[in-house]
């Protein structure tokens, strides 16, 4: 499949791209390079390759969602700059 100029003229149209007659020849041989690029791509034997998400084998490396302890109310309150006896003080940002 070769690109034609008229075709790179309607995907320009498309993406809203006004191009200059230079711009458009230059892109009409630069998209007709990857188009050929791909083609190439397709004629690779790939019957036996398995579909795969990435091109290496990771695993779930994230921790389990696991309860655990929780720091005491007074060492949580223990840095705050202000605070009352049960929670953080802060300025308000929306007014009073």
């Amino acid at each position: 499949m070769s690109l034609s100029r008229a075709d790179v003229e309607k995907v320009s149209l498309l993406g809203r791209l006004l191009l200059s007659e230079a711009e458009l020849g230059t892109m009409t041989s630069q998209l007709g390079r990857i188009v050929g690029y791909v083609e190439q791509l397709s004629a690779l034997k790939t019957d036996d390759v398995q579909p795969m998400a990435h091109a290496f084998d990771l695993q779930n490396v994230f921790a389990d969602d696991i309860q655990g302890e929780h720091l005491p109310r007074a060492a949580a309150l223990a840095n705050a700059p202000k605070r009352d006896e049960e929670c953080y003080r802060v300025p308000a940002v929306l007014g009073e």
